[in-house]
């Protein structure tokens, strides 16, 4: 540490009135990136081990940037913020040389590097063998047995420099992708303290002091953050590792107990991971002693059950036959074993067989079992044959689906009673165990040997102990509080469960063995920690478990070199945001069913565990300086209704430190939605938290950018909670999904606000000069920034132009949200007026103003604003969506955000990919002759016209006939010569943004271009 930052003095509240870093700028490009990596972990993320059945996690690199952006100022240097932010955030060239999988050698760094004097960095073995600098010729044999090392007293910092120079030149997301994390890399941070210091004022070493003292700064005291809507508890527990004092709530005391586990246990120290471990081992042990007493998990012979799989079982209308309700009839692709249905005319009903060891044929052949459909969306039936005749019945036949008076939907399905764990005889749906894995250790005692067997008479029989084990103590655990009495709410998603079995009580979704095993384990989980992981075995146990069988993995260079062994699994029930109710199912043994938490978790010690809540957004009485939070707007995840789920195990007994919680979902209390109840309930929540914030404090709204009223939406709730919007990021991650085919995109907008203070009023005429200077001035500060940052950024720009509309459109309503009173109007009283169908308020009407006013500064470079100006939304979308696709960009959601922009009803129509990662344009001759109707957005547009002639250039049409054409296509040709000087625009647009995409139309171009400047008029 340098003598200036040792020395250094930090001045309470020094920084109280200066602007946050997140308020001037926020490299989304690189963040972005960072998150996309942090997403795509999958498993590997930090928090996911307590928990995958909670989706739509923000990645903690976001939240980290959020909580370093507002403490940080905003100086007058801003490219210089911008590199210490960077540092910050692991992601300058430094950090990248230690981020890498593999570091370079010190030869590789000599053979590649042009170094005076290498013994300034090196220890070389013999001392006189190398030459005093580099590079250095290693296929000299005179070095080859030199050995070179780094040199001990050489600091980090210097090596690090030394091998940042052979970083790849690749873009930065697919630098990020070769590269771990940086919350990977403990020591990632190790070089950048002296710079920071210098570049702050502080004396850190650490990030829990650097936060601290940027805290003490900006708020006279370490900073208090809250986060009033914590679910997985992603943003709390990243504040809390920066060293903030943090505070976290949520109405579901799920989130609230993800949200404890991430600070206990992934957060905890090393002696309460280790008090963990024991407390699990023994939770084992004590199971594992009452089912060995049992002899329920035992062949008797050595062998003991890892899986029993189970299948609905129904009687066919037809023939009277008991037919197996088997999607698939392949029980194991790596072990080629399959399920034969034997007919057993005499009793109706078929003896199933397992066969190991088939031939290719015969497992394609069983991937047809007795449940078909005819496609996505299509009905499933029961299909059969008996004596050589195909019978056929639908699923919703054999339930008797049928339509109420009302309405509704309802079937013949008997309602299952509060006593009931199993089909009673002679119920529609039966359920039926059709095969058993079994596993013993190998001779070696290292792994172990599987097999898939046949149902015997001793299966049935442990069968029937433990049904009989359960039915006698079923009343004992419900009343304890050790299995759940509580009945199933009717729901969006918990209407499923009762509408496709009959099941009336949460108990019902779990077969015998794991009610067995989850009671069991209820009466001994009185440790915190070991209670916050039970969801996670609730997540792999029930009747909603899917069997999933997979082929060994093999390498794809064409070796086909198998790289992984075949998978056989009962997987998690919540790997949607639903209660998807099966017909055949895993059920896992006790030891694999444990396998589920023996695996690691992440350690992150936190230096100071933060104080959980459960209750609604709109009671806190904490008082904080930032509040980060991701509100769910517009969420279609029912959290309120399918962790039932989980709070009906949990609720009658929990731990202390969980006693003081509502263990009931509050379905009526829960946001939700886009509708009036949603907004009302919005507003309530923020205009608590900001009476409950210091008045130097920011909030940073989190939301998902999808809906078209978003931004009136949150005006709206901006304006009646008393705040003010003072800049807006959008961070995107986006990964190509065979399940949605290629089209899901997700991104999230970083809306920072502050309290409003005072009543300023002003009228509409004044705030549209006033929004155009704001926007213009946002618009050139970034885009300064982007030459300042040339070198910094290696010719990549910090801000592209999805990056600038979010900034026009934040300059906006920072402009129109600073007002309290607008034409002598009330905005706090505008903004809680109830909307009625149809009609545009006056905040929508200010909201639409302002974003067209910043949609005006998004000219693209090549055109003139005149020229723009005259442009249809549908042209404007095309030529500035062009421009981005020269510059490499080719992420779906740039598309679909500029098409809002624009007010593009239809932007698919103009695409020739929606992939969410490979984008783009229709060229001209993908155009065709469409999209000339007057149907099309770009009817009787310029565009269009240019690029129909285009397209007859391409296909080598006379240019006399493509002139003829083009006058016939550009309305009021002869009458209006400006419209030649606009297709001769347009057209020598088109031929510098498609020189390197599209060389040939790029040609097609500037010829049509030359033809319109020679032709004759007149």
């Amino acid at each position: 540490m340098t003598p200036a930052t040792e020395n250094a003095k930090v001045v309470p509240l020094s920084l109280s009135e200066t602007p946050a870093l997140i308020e001037r700028l926020l490299p989304v490009q690189k963040l972005s990136a960072e998150a996309y990596k942090e997403q795509m972990a999958g498993s590997a993320k930090t928090l996911t081990a307590l928990g995958s059945y909670w989706k739509g996690r923000k990645p903690l690199i976001l939240a980290k940037a959020c909580v370093l952006g507002c403490l940080l100022p905003a100086t007058d240097d801003a490219k210089r913020d911008l590199e210490i932010f960077e540092m910050l955030m692991g992601m300058d060239d430094l950090s990248f040389a230690v981020r890498a999988k593999r570091r370079p050698k010190p030869k590789e760094i000599l053979a590649a590097l042009s170094l005076a004097r290498l013994r300034d960095y090196f220890e070389v073995s013999p001392t006189d063998e190398l030459p005093a600098s580099a590079p250095v010729d290693w296929s000299n044999p005179a070095y080859a047995i030199t050995k070179v090392s780094w040199r001990a007293d050489l600091p980090e910092r210097e090596r690090r420099r030394l091998e940042a120079y052979l970083l790849p030149t690749a873009p930065y997301r697919e630098r990020v992708g070769k590269c771990r994390r940086p919350e990977e890399v403990p020591d990632v941070h190790d070089h950048i303290w002296n710079e920071v210091n210098d570049h702050l004022g502080t004396s850190a070493c650490s990030f829990p002091e650097l936060v601290k003292q940027l805290g003490v700064m900006r708020f006279g005291h370490r900073p208090r953050v809250a986060d009033t809507f914590c679910g997985s508890g992603q943003i709390p527990f990243e504040a809390a590792r920066l060293g903030c004092d943090v505070y976290a709530t949520d109405l579901n005391p799920v989130a609230c107990m993800l949200t404890w586990g991430a600070f206990h246990i992934v957060g905890g120290s090393m002696e309460q991971r280790e008090k963990l471990a024991r407390d699990q081992q023994t939770l084992a042990e004590t199971l594992q002693a009452k089912i060995e007493d049992l002899g329920i998990e035992s062949d008797g012979r050595g062998w003991r059950a890892k899986v029993f799989l189970y299948c609905i079982e129904a009687c066919c209308p037809q023939t009277g036959w008991m037919v197996p309700l088997l999607p698939t009839r392949v029980v194991s692709k790596g072990y080629k074993v399959v399920a034969e249905l034997v007919p057993d005319p005499t009793n109706k009903r078929y003896e199933i067989v397992i066969r190991g060891g088939v031939t290719s044929a015969e497992l394609i052949a069983a991937e047809t079992g007795t449940v078909r459909s005819d496609g996505r969306g299509r009905d499933s039936y029961l299909i059969h044959s008996v004596n050589g005749r195909e019978y056929r019945t639908k699923i919703s036949t054999l339930r008797g689906d049928y339509r109420k008076h009302d309405g509704t939907n309802g079937n013949k399905l008997r309602l299952w009673e509060k006593h009931e764990f199993k089909p009673r005889e002679g119920d529609l749906f039966q359920e039926r165990l059709y095969c058993v894995q079994w596993m013993r250790p190998k001779e070696s005692g290292k792994s172990f040997e599987y097999e898939f067997r046949s149902v015997t008479a001793d299966d049935l029989e442990r069968e029937r102990i433990v049904e009989e084990y359960v039915a006698s103590h079923l009343d004992e655990w419900q009343e304890n509080g050790w299995m759940p009495d509580m009945r199933i709410e009717p729901g969006d998603k918990t209407d499923e469960p009762i509408r496709t079995r009959g099941w009336t009580h949460w108990h019902h979704l779990w077969g015998a063995r794991h009610l067995f095993i989850l009671a069991h384990l209820q009466q001994s989980l009185l440790p915190s920690a070991t209670f916050a992981l039970f969801p996670l075995l609730l997540d792999f146990t029930s009747k909603l478990t899917r069997w999933e069988t997979t082929q060994p993995r093999l390498a794809k260079d064409g070796s086909r070199k198998q790289i992984g062994g075949a998978s056989n699994n009962a997987k998690n029930v919540f790997y949607n945001q639903a209660l998807n109710t099966l017909l055949n199912w895993g059920c896992r043994s006790s030891a694999d069913l444990f396998a589920v938490i023996d695996k690691e978790i992440p350690l992150f010690p936190v230096p100071m565990p933060p104080l959980v809540e459960c209750l609604p957004a709109d009671q806190i009485s904490w008082i904080a300086d930032l509040y980060l939070t991701d509100p769910p707007y517009g969420d279609a995840v029912k959290y309120e209704e399918i962790l039932e789920f989980f709070i009906a195990w949990l609720r009658k007994k929990p731990p202390a430190e969980f006693a003081d919680w509502v263990w009931d979902s509050r379905r009526s209390l829960a946001i939700k939605g886009e509708a009036e109840d949603f907004r009302r309930g919005m507003v309530a929540a923020y205009k608590r938290m900001t009476e409950c914030m210091s008045d130097n404090g920011l909030q940073v709204i989190m939301f998902t950018h999808q809906s078209g009223s978003i931004w009136a939406d949150m005006a709206n709730i901006v304006w009646a909670s008393g705040l003010q919007v003072t800049a807006a990021w959008y961070v995107v991650t986006e990964t190509d999904s065979a399940l949605r085919e290629g089209s899901y995109v997700k991104g999230t907008v970083l809306l920072v606000c502050r309290k409003r203070m005072g009543d300023l009023k002003t009228t509409r005429d004044d705030l549209a000069w006033e929004i155009q200077e704001e926007v213009e001035a946002q618009v050139e500060v970034l885009t300064g920034l982007n030459q300042e940052a040339r070198g910094l950024y290696r010719d990549e720009n910090v801000f592209e132009d999805a990056d600038l509309q979010m900034a026009g459109y934040a300059a906006a309503l920072r402009a129109l949200t600073r007002y309290g009173r607008i034409d002598g109007r009330d905005m706090t009283t505008e903004a809680i007026r109830p909307r009625v169908k149809g009609e545009t308020t006056f905040v929508d009407d200010l909201i639409t103003f302002a974003v067209s006013t910043a949609n005006q500064c998004l000219v693209p470079q090549g055109i003139h604003r005149e020229l723009w100006n005259k442009l249809s939304g549908a042209e404007r979308f095309y030529l500035k969506l062009l421009d981005l696709e020269a510059r490499g960009a080719k992420t779906l959601d740039n598309y679909q955000n500029f098409a809002k922009a624009f007010k593009v009803r239809d932007f698919y129509a103009l695409m020739a990919d929606r992939r969410a990662n490979h984008a783009r344009l229709k060229n001209s001759t993908e155009f065709g002759r469409g999209e000339m109707g007057e149907g099309s957005e770009l009817h009787g547009s310029l565009l269009r016209a240019v690029l129909y002639a285009l397209m007859e250039l391409e296909a080598s049409v006379d240019s006399g006939l493509v002139l003829s054409h083009l006058t016939h296509n550009v309305p009021d040709y002869y009458g209006d010569l400006t419209q030649r000087e606009r297709v001769i625009a347009i057209a020598d647009y088109l031929a510098g943004r498609l020189e390197e995409a599209r060389p040939n139309e790029a040609s097609s171009a500037r010829v049509l271009s030359e033809a319109v400047r020679n032709q004759r008029v007149g």
